[in-house]
Parts: structure tokens; C-alpha cells; sequence
């Protein structure tokens, strides 16, 4: 029974997608000895992209919005400031 892919939501360049093949293989040959081929590392790398990665893009989304609404308080009590009695 195979399992359909969901495409992955984040993408990489391709310069990009090179560097974190090499990462994911050397991690996985100096930590675990294990010397994988391209087509497995690829298919860590893709894991990673639809299971993994969303979560830190929704989480450094969560913290930007944290961080404007912050901001924007910080100016609106400027601007009150700044009113004219």
C-alpha cells in the first residue's frame, strides 16, 4: 500500500537544497555512521520539509507577530503622546 506525498509547503532554492543534502548526509555519516545515498538523503530532506519544517515557519511567524503587535502599541502610545490637548 503506498502512501500518496503531500508536496511540501516550504521550498528551497536549489543552491539551497544542495547545502542541507550535504548537512543532512555528513550529520548522518559522522553521528550514526550511516552512509546513505542521495535518494535516501532526499527523502529525509523532503520528511523534514512536510513534517518538520512548517512547525519552525509557523512558530517564527507566531514571534513576528508577537514582536509587531508590540511595536504597534509601542507607536500608538507614541502617536497619543504626541495629541495635541
Amino acid at each position: 500500500m503506498s502512501r500518496a506525498k503531500k508536496p511540501p509547503i516550504l521550498a528551497l532554492d536549489a543552491a539551497q537544497e544542495r547545502a542541507a543534502l550535504q548537512s543532512i548526509k555528513r550529520f548522518l555519516e559522522e553521528r550514526f555512521e550511516l552512509q546513505l545515498g542521495s535518494f535516501e538523503v532526499q527523502e529525509v530532506l523532503e520528511l523534514f520539509t512536510r513534517e518538520v519544517a512548517p512547525h519552525f515557519y509557523n512558530k517564527a511567524i507566531a514571534d513576528v507577530q508577537a514582536h509587531l503587535a508590540d511595536r504597534f502599541q509601542s507607536i500608538e502610545s507614541d502617536l497619543w503622546a504626541l495629541e495635541k490637548s
